[in-house]
């Protein structure tokens, strides 16, 4: 899973993605291609279980998240370019960072800081992009029902103009209540206003005690079904980040964080994505492995290896929390809580896997 970040110049986006990435190279944006780096999510339950089994081997899920370059200020206007909307469409979820602190010396592109104007800056030209991308498919619909009956494009036609009604009330595709079919039908399009997305609200320290009520705003005005907004403070926690973890962590406390920007955003990211972990055991290796929820064992089965999908026959299921209540796979069975599931088994967070096949 890729996320994007995005934003305009001095956001603060750069400073948060390389805490994130622990890439402390400087907190200046950079007007350079955009930049990539794999992210391990932590999980205690995999701690765990790497504890009891010793292996040899040892892998935490990962989400690979991508700096998009800032929007700036050319020729006295912010262009959307062709590359910036394309860096965009390669992303499965998008978090924009919103530019709250206020600092004279990182001049804002738009000269102001002003949270409601930016994000919806970024709604609007994405909306806009996703407008032109069902025109376009509509006109290319309509001209082929012209040439000859097709049955598929009869069915496309209705769901596009459909869509096409919602942009122009000027509503994102992730608003839009769609059945099976009509999903299956826009599935393959990348709309930009289609992909779930986070605002993360950079404050500064003088802000703090104003962030709530700033999010509750902005929550009122934009709607908390359109997408979860939540406070950070990207500087404060670049500087934490450079500490020894035991300074670091009083620091946090006397500025009252009980939770790291990154633990934010990958719950919020797992919760929005519709993801959870499965792990796999052994004296050779631990392994957490990040999957859809309601994805069957077989599907499961294929993230660890395609033959496995392939030659799937059955999985030996014990959730985490009974292993480590029982102590081993035996005590397991004996307890009544080892089992072997089939194919369509629909694998639940925390699931200790063993992959039978041919």
């Amino acid at each position: 899973m890729q996320i994007g970040l995005i934003g305009f110049q001095n956001s603060g986006k750069t400073t948060l993605f390389q805490t994130l990435t622990s890439t402390l190279e400087g907190t200046g944006e950079s007007k350079s291609s955009s930049k990539r780096a794999l992210v391990t999510v932590p999980d205690a339950r995999l701690d765990k279980l790497i504890a009891l089994f010793n292996p040899k081997k040892q892998a935490y899920a990962a989400l690979e998240f991508m700096d998009i370059t800032g929007l700036s200020l050319e020729d006295e206007k912010i262009k959307i370019t062709a590359d910036f909307l394309n860096s965009v469409k390669n992303n499965d979820a998008l978090i924009h960072i919103v530019r709250q602190f206020r600092n004279d010396s990182v001049p804002h592109p738009k000269e102001t800081v002003n949270p409601p104007r930016d994000i919806e800056f970024f709604e609007v030209e994405f909306l806009l992009s996703d407008l032109a991308l069902v025109e376009k498919r509509l006109e290319k619909i309509e001209k082929d029902i012209l040439k000859a009956k097709n049955e598929q494009l009869a069915k496309e036609q209705p769901v596009f103009l459909k869509l096409k009604a919602h942009l122009e009330n000027e509503h994102p595709v992730r608003t839009l209540s769609l059945d099976a079919s009509e999903s299956k039908i826009l599935s393959g399009y990348q709309f930009l206003t289609g992909k779930p997305l986070i605002i993360g609200i950079n404050c500064d320290e003088d802000s703090k005690d104003k962030s709530v009520q700033i999010v509750a705003d902005l929550e009122s005005r934009f709607g908390k079904d359109n997408f979860p907004i939540f406070p950070f403070f990207a500087q404060f926690e670049y500087e934490l980040a450079q500490l020894p973890e035991d300074e670091a962590e009083i620091f946090k406390s006397d500025f009252g964080i009980s939770e790291s920007t990154l633990d934010t955003i990958l719950r919020t990211s797992y919760d929005l994505l519709g993801l959870h972990s499965f792990f796999t055991v052994g004296e050779d290796e631990c392994r957490a492995w990040t999957i859809k929820k309601n994805m069957t064992a077989q599907d499961a089965a294929g993230t660890i290896h395609t033959d496995f999908y392939a030659k799937f026959i059955r999985a030996e299921v014990v959730h985490y929390e009974d292993y480590l209540k029982h102590g081993s796979f035996q005590k397991c069975k004996d307890a009544g809580v080892w089992r072997l599931e089939g194919k369509e088994y629909i694998v639940k967070d925390g699931d200790i896997l063993n992959i039978r096949h041919s």
